[in-house]
């Protein structure tokens, strides 16, 4: 390689680094946004009958989730089931 090859080719890289630290930027506010937002959620005392919290607990854990993360999932999806029956 020559010299204007490699200049070319330093120049390519800078530009992918220029890039690569906008998208970095991009994440680490909309990571920001996301810890705003997890911040502003309301917090709930819930009672359960001990078999519900059984049943919940074994699905979150089918699911892959927490079972608190389990409980907002079923909560999202009878809202989003009941706006769609309006």
């Amino acid at each position: 390689m020559n010299e204007e090859q490699l200049q070319l080719k330093e120049e390519q890289l800078a530009e992918r680094i220029r890039r690569i630290e906008a998208l970095e930027a991009q994440v680490i506010k909309k990571e920001k946004a996301l810890k705003e937002k997890e911040k502003a959620k309301k917090q709930v005392l819930l009672r359960l009958a001990p078999s519900l919290w059984d049943e919940i607990a074994a699905w979150a854990e089918d699911d892959f989730r927490s079972i608190n993360s389990q409980i907002e999932y079923l909560l999202t999806e009878a809202v989003r089931s009941r706006r769609k029956g309006k």
